[in-house]
């Protein structure tokens, strides 16, 4: 799935920043310049997204 941030910009200046195609973290960690660009949040609303890990599949090591 492609990774997207969305800036939404109401008529009244309101923000609001919308993530899709991350899991867990990643998605605070990719749209956090745009956070601290704009100021104090003052809502936040997690999406199933979030709460999928991302899977890291590791071989184990022969010695």
């Amino acid at each position: 799935m492609t990774k997207v941030i969305e800036l939404i910009v109401a008529p009244n200046g309101e923000t609001k920043i919308e993530t899709r195609g991350f899991s867990g973290d990643e998605c605070r960690n990719a749209s956090r310049f745009i956070e601290q660009a704009l100021g104090q949040r003052t809502a936040e609303t997690l999406t199933a997204e979030f709460h999928t890990s991302s899977r890291v599949e590791q071989q184990p090591q022969r010695n």
